[in-house]
């Protein structure tokens, strides 16, 4: 079980890696598109979120403090669903259809790290192929 869920793991976090790669190589491009949403210091916060999701994806790749990496990767999911995939505002029938995509995918994603937080903290340890235990309990 433990290298299926090492695996699993492996696999999840892939979509972190690229897309905090490409926040990190892309800056410019992501900038101008944060800019257009209304956030302002775009270059810094495109940046910033490339570092925050590699961080959550090396805690769960890793298994250093798992159910905190989840937890962050949830708290980015959220925040970027909310703020960039706005597609209640959108007015363009194909532009409706990309936006409501992309935020479904951010909300069922933050679904599963929010499950997979829950998984971690009440399994704990036993999970294996770990570095660290889960800093939180859960009964």
């Amino acid at each position: 079980m433990d290298v299926i869920v090492l695996i699993g793991r492996v696999l999840f976090v892939a979509i972190f890696f690229g897309s905090g790669a490409a926040h990190l190589t892309q800056t410019r491009d992501m900038a101008g598109y944060a800019s257009s949403k209304g956030l302002s210091n775009a270059s810094l916060l495109v940046q910033l979120s490339g570092v925050w999701m590699l961080v959550g994806g090396l805690m769960v790749l890793l298994g250093i403090w798992m159910d905190l990496g989840f937890l962050i990767l949830a708290a980015f999911l959220l925040a970027a669903g909310v703020l960039f995939h706005d597609f209640w505002r959108v007015k363009d029938p194909e532009q409706l259809n990309v936006e409501r995509a992309q935020f479904m995918k951010n909300l069922a994603l933050t679904g599963a790290c929010l499950a997979l937080f829950a998984l971690v903290a009440h399994v704990g340890p036993d999970l294996g192929l770990t570095i660290t235990e889960p800093l939180f309990e859960l009964d």
